[in-house]
Order: structure tokens, then C-alpha cells, then sequence
């Protein structure tokens, strides 16, 4: 009986297939790449046609010992890493530090590549009967992008560590992301508000009891917009005992398309908005869903297709499944007609599919028990994603109304309201997203034309044009997808790298350019200006593309980059000068020399240093400070960290005083009872759960 060996990457993954094949078959994992470029060194011979030297990887030396021992027990092996061009590369390099291509030239030792896009006994074992020789195209590309982002990053990174600080790093695609992050924040910097206002009438029906709020739209000549106070007093005057008439009545019906199933960057952006994810965290969590959890009834098992894609295309056996199952739980009536999905672009690779379900039977109610929460709440959001794109759209009732207005001064003027009914839910009966939710209407059916209404108030407010919003990691991760600027595996490391550099401070979302950054993406800008040209890396991922399809040699690629790489280089080198960037000084005294205390990073984070060094080597932990007393010991309320990551707020002065609240505390006490008051939400609450006490946080509005 002839003996098997399967390679994946993941340990994660071993017991999951292993189950899936016979006593014949042995499984075994790689734990991801086994050679890359040395760390020490370019690694890459610019002098003999850019040929890479590779290394195995230290630490990896037993598992390829191991490995090897597998592979003379084994008359045919598979190599089973991940279907995309990082895991056809690894197979290349596992064919070389193993020496299968040696192996695989004796005829009692066969040498095959597959793949599959979910962990599944029927995806498994059809890519057994479907193996394939290895795609070199493939490996061309996945070296082709690591040659380059070597090159900048080993030859550029030096430079800032000489002439800016140590520690910092330039990346192809990591400069880009920054210097998009630079680019809004002059825009926002630059922008100038305008002043404008909104006119609204609450109108009244005879015998009605809630109001109709119209807007102001124009006159009988168009849309007039308000920009000034003078503009809105005129208008108001001419509307002085104006009468309220409906002039037109429109009804009609649409529909809302059902959402498309999920990409790696639509999964990373929705998670961000809806569950508050940052995208590495995102990513983390797929990573486990694709490879296998323990579901009670059905053991270790792939919940997921594979995480890294930006395809929307969907097999027809998974297609086929979904619309059965939606017609036995929803109905006939809400199973999709027709084909839901997107036309490919020319920056999309189509050879996964969308990110789904592998079973759709396996619903969040049936895997709720087996997962822990984080990991259900990104599985809730991608069954209920993927169900819903093969399901009908939903159809709203829509009516548009006219309202004419015309005051003493003989002048018409015109407001419009508009609302919709949902008519038919489709596939918002499993997947709503915030901005779905229906319009809260009285409206429908109520209006005809020639009717009169009753003015119950003329409502007015001063606005200002806003500028732009700043980048969050989801709408950063959509602008990098339109322009074409990395690929789904890029994405989290990428944002990861700018704010673990320091690059980029991330607060409430928001990501914000730091000194440093401006001072990096400034350099980079002045002495590199192609590295974060916008349109040179999305043509460079384009080209990486065209590798991977064998069109392009991928030599030819690196002849034409690396030269004047070298060449702007050795410039810098000559004619930038050093930036000096001063630590930021806290208000903290070092007790042991008198100085005051700066703030340093670390590997975990922000700590407390004595400039003093080397003279003085006091250091201790920075918090956050947020300017309320403890209610315990009147020192400082700081904000801490669990071994967990959590945020809670506790006193500076622990461990004498053990002040602690997951909730922010208030400056004031709380009326009633003199306890401390927590912010939750839009209120202070008392801590005293017998006393009670909340209130409604006072803000500019209110």
C-alpha cells in the first residue's frame, strides 16, 4: 500500500485535514516559510543579474529534519499550502530546502501541488484527485514582490536610521499608506469652512397630530442654497403668513440590491465599523475560522473559505446550497433571481472565491456553544453576509412630495419631503447595516395634490461645510483597494507596521498623522518621490500581476526598478541633512536625579525614561493621565491595562491605594449620595448601585 505525506503551513491545520484522509495519509506542517532572504544582509547579488540568496530560516532546522524523514517514508507527496501566490511559493521553497525536485526525478517518488479553497472532506479530497505540478509563474511573482520590498526597505530604512533615528523603516507599500495619511491631513489643515443653512417647515395636516417636516428646496427658478444669515432673514420675510399647499405628489417603488459576499477588504472594513476590529484582529480571527475550530457534534472543522481574496465569485455548489437553504427557512419568494455578483476589474485576481460559509447549515444559533465570542461575532458577520448576497432585494414604497409656498410678498417659494415604506425586506430579513435601517414615515397615502397644510414652525440652523474625515483603518483599506496599492495579504501588516513605527497614532478610530510621520513621508516625498507615487506602485502591482500570468519576466522588473532606486539612494546619502526630533517631556520629576522625565516606546508600548541617560537609567511606566481625583486617595485617576489588553481606570498611586472602575469616573460626586459618578454612554451614572442616580451628559448641544 503506497504511503502519502501532505505538507501545510499551519499546525492548526494538520488535525483538521487529518481527519479527512486515511491511516495511508500523514500530515504535516512547514509552520509557514522555511527560507527567505538573509536578515543581515540585501540578500539579493545586484551585481550578478539580482539573483536572491535564500537561508533557512533559524529556528526552522527540526521541522525540516522532520520533514525530511516524512518525505523518504512517503512515495508520493502533497504539497497543500495556501492557494494563493504566498503559499505557491512556500511550496517552491519547501521543493528546494527538501530537495523534492531531486526526489521527484526517481521514479519510486511523485511530487504534487494542491490546493483548496476550504478545509472541507470534499475540498480536500477533490484536490487529491486533481493534483497539479507547481506554478512557477506563481513563485515568480510572490519573489518578485519580496526582491522589491527588500530593496526599499534595506536600502532606504539605513538612511532614516542615520539621518532621522534609529528603529524606523521604509516598506513599498507602507510609505504609500502613510503618505495618503499625510496627504488628508493638508487637505483637512487646509480646508476652510463655509458657512450655510437649513430651512425646515413643520407642517400639519387638518386632524393630524404629528408634523411633516418639509425642507426648503427654492423657487420657481431652482435650488437656492443659503449661505449667509442676511439670505435666510430674507427669505423668512418674504415667507411672513405664507399659505402651505401641496403642489405635487409622486409614488413610486425601489429596491436595494443585496450586498455582495465578502472580500479580505470589505471583511476588514465592515468588521471595523461593526464590531470594532482593527484589521489585524480581523484577520487573526479569519485565520482560525479557515483553518478549524472544535464544533461539538461535527469536531474540528474549516467554518470558512479561505480568508485572503478580492474576488467575489462564488462555486456553484455553494451558490446552490444557499439558495436551497434559504427557500426551505425564508421562502421561494426571497431566493435571489439571478446572478448577484461583480464584473472583475483589472486589479482584481480571481482565483479564490469570496470569503463564505463552507456549510450554510451551520448557522451562529448552531456554532454559538463552540466559539468563543469574538470569534462568533466575525462568523455571525460573514454567514449573515454571504446568506444574504443570494437572497431577493428589498423593495421600498417611495413618495415624493411637493409643497408650495407663498407668502405676502407674493413670492413662491418651494419645500420638498420625501419617505419609503419597506415593502418587502428580502435580504434585510438576516443582514441590515446601519445606514439600511427604515426611515421612521407617516407619510404614505396621507397627501394629494391642491391639499393644504398648516405651518406649525419655521425651524432654521447655522451649519459649516466639514472637512475631510480622517482615514480610520477600514475607509484607509478601501482608498489602498481603489487605487490599486497592495493585495489582501498587505493590508493589516501594513497599517500594523505605520502605527507600531510610531508613524501614526490611532485615537477613536481615527488615524492620525504623528511628528515623526510627517517627517518621514516628508523625506520620503523629497528624495524617493516614485516609492510613494500613487500610480508607480499600483503599475508595479499591476506588472506583479502580469508575472503571475507569465506575461512578464520578473527579472525585467527588477532591471528596471533597482538602478535608480540606487541611484536616489546614494543622492540622499550625500545631500539630506539629519532631523533632530526631541522626545516629548512629561510633567514627571525622576525622583532619583530631579529631571524631568521622557516619554520612550518600547516594544510594549509608551514608558517613562530619564534623559539623564546613561548617567541616570530610572525609568517606569506611563499612563494616560485623565485629570479626575481619586475618589479614594485624591491622586491622579490614570488609565491601565489588563495582562488582557483591556482598558480600566485606576489610581497613579496603586499598589497603596487599589481605586479601580471599567467605567471613566466624573469630577463630580454625585448629588444624591456623595459617591463617585461613571461615565456611561451619554450619561453619568452613580457607582452606588443602591443610590441609582444618572443624569444626561450636558454637551455644546444640548
Amino acid at each position: 500500500m503506497a504511503k502519502y505525506l501532505v505538507i501545510v503551513e499551519s499546525p492548526a491545520k494538520v488535525k483538521t485535514i487529518k481527519k479527512f484522509l486515511g491511516a495511508n495519509y500523514e500530515v504535516d506542517a512547514s509552520n509557514g516559510h522555511v527560507r527567505d532572504l538573509p536578515k543581515s544582509q540585501l540578500g539579493i547579488d545586484t551585481a550578478n543579474d539580482y539573483e536572491p540568496k535564500y537561508i533557512t530560516i533559524r529556528g526552522k532546522g527540526d521541522i525540516l529534519a522532520k520533514l525530511r524523514k516524512e518525505v523518504k517514508k512517503a512515495d508520493v507527496v502533497y504539497l497543500a499550502t495556501d492557494p494563493d501566490r504566498e503559499g505557491e511559493a512556500i511550496s517552491w521553497h519547501l521543493m528546494k530546502a527538501l530537495k523534492l525536485d531531486e526526489e521527484s526525478e526517481k521514479k519510486d517518488k511523485k511530487v504534487y501541488r494542491i490546493s483548496f479553497n476550504e478545509i472541507t472532506k470534499n475540498a480536500v479530497k477533490a484536490s487529491l484527485k486533481t493534483p497539479r505540478k507547481l506554478d512557477i509563474n506563481l513563485v515568480d511573482a510572490q519573489q518578485t514582490r519580496r526582491i522589491l520590498d527588500r530593496m526599499v526597505g534595506y536600502t532606504i530604512s539605513p538612511l532614516l536610521w542615520e539621518k532621522v533615528k534609529r528603529g524606523l523603516s521604509a516598506g513599498r507599500v507602507q510609505s504609500v499608506a502613510l503618505r495618503m495619511i499625510c496627504d488628508r491631513e493638508e487637505e483637512i489643515n487646509a480646508f476652510i469652512p463655509e458657512e450655510y443653512w437649513n430651512l425646515e417647515a413643520d407642517l400639519c395636516q387638518d386632524g393630524g397630530k404629528k408634523p411633516l417636516t418639509a425642507k426648503f428646496y427654492g423657487d420657481e427658478n431652482g435650488k437656492i442654497s443659503i449661505h449667509k444669515k442676511e439670505e435666510l432673514d430674507q427669505i423668512l420675510k418674504n415667507l411672513d403668513n405664507a399659505s402651505y399647499v401641496v403642489s405635487e405628489v409622486k409614488n413610486g417603488e425601489r429596491s436595494k440590491k443585496a450586498p455582495l459576499p465578502f472580500t479580505t477588504s470589505t471583511l476588514q472594513q465592515e468588521a471595523s465599523k461593526t464590531l470594532n476590529f482593527s484589521t489585524q484582529k480581523t484577520m487573526r480571527l479569519a485565520q482560525q475560522l479557515y483553518e478549524g475550530v472544535e464544533v461539538k457534534g461535527h469536531g474540528t472543522i474549516g467554518l470558512i473559505t479561505y480568508l485572503r481574496t478580492d474576488s467575489t465569485r462564488v462555486a456553484e455548489e455553494a451558490d446552490g446550497a444557499a439558495r436551497t437553504y434559504i427557500a426551505s427557512v425564508y421562502g421561494e419568494n426571497y431566493v435571489a433571481q439571478g446572478d448577484n455578483s461583480k464584473k472583475s476589474s483589472g486589479k482584481i485576481q480571481d482565483a479564490h472565491e469570496a470569503i463564505r460559509p463552507t456549510d450554510i447549515t451551520l448557522t451562529p444559533a448552531k456554532v454559538k456553544d463552540s466559539l468563543q465570542r469574538d470569534l462568533l461575532r466575525l462568523y455571525q458577520l460573514i454567514w449573515k453576509r454571504f446568506t444574504a448576497s443570494r437572497m431577493e432585494s428589498a423593495r421600498y414604497q417611495t413618495v415624493s412630495v411637493k409643497v408650495e409656498a407663498q407668502g405676502t410678498a407674493r413670492k413662491k417659494y418651494e419645500f420638498s419631503l420625501s419617505a419609503s415604506k419597506l415593502a418587502f425586506d428580502g435580504f434585510m430579513s438576516v443582514y441590515v447595516q446601519e445606514d439600511e435601517k427604515e426611515e421612521a414615515n407617516s407619510l404614505l397615502g396621507r397627501l394629494e395634490k391642491g391639499m393644504s397644510l398648516r405651518l406649525d414652525k419655521l425651524r432654521s440652523s447655522q451649519h459649516f461645510t466639514q472637512p475631510p474625515a480622517h482615514y480610520t483603518e477600514a475607509s484607509l483599506v478601501k482608498a489602498l483597494e481603489e487605487q490599486g496599492i497592495g493585495r489582501p495579504s498587505t493590508y493589516a501588516p501594513t497599517i500594523t507596521t505605520i502605527i507600531a513605527r510610531r508613524y501614526v497614532a490611532k485615537e477613536n478610530k481615527n488615524l492620525y498623522v504623528t511628528e515623526l510621520g510627517e517627517v518621514v513621508n516628508r523625506i520620503m516625498k523629497e528624495n524617493f518621490p516614485s516609492i510613494v507615487d500613487l500610480q508607480f506602485t499600483a503599475n508595479m502591482e499591476y506588472l506583479l500581476d502580469r508575472v503571475g500570468d507569465g506575461s512578464v519576466e520578473w527579472k525585467t522588473v527588477v532591471r528596471n526598478f533597482y538602478p535608480d532606486l540606487d541611484e536616489a539612494v546614494k543622492k540622499a546619502e550625500k545631500e539630506l541633512e539629519t532631523v533632530t526630533i526631541a522626545d516629548e517631556v512629561s510633567d514627571e520629576v525622576c525622583e532619583l536625579c530631579g529631571r524631568n522625565m521622557v516619554i520612550k516606546y518600547g516594544p510594549h508600548g509608551k514608558f517613562l525614561a530619564c534623559p539623564g541617560f546613561p548617567d541616570c537609567k530610572n525609568t517606569k511606566p506611563y499612563f494616560e493621565k485623565t485629570g479626575v481625583s481619586c475618589p479614594k486617595c485624591g491622586k491622579e485617576v490614570v488609565i491601565k491595562k489588563t495582562k488582557k489588553g483591556r482598558r480600566y481606570y485606576g489610581c497613579m498611586n496603586n499598589p497603596e491605594c487599589d481605586f479601580m472602575s471599567w467605567q471613566k469616573p466624573s469630577k463630580e460626586p454625585c448629588p444624591q449620595c456623595g459617591s463617585y459618578m461613571v461615565e456611561k454612554g451619554q450619561k453619568l451614572l452613580c457607582s452606588n448601585e443602591q443610590c441609582g442616580y444618572s443624569v444626561k451628559i450636558k454637551t455644546d448641544n444640548n
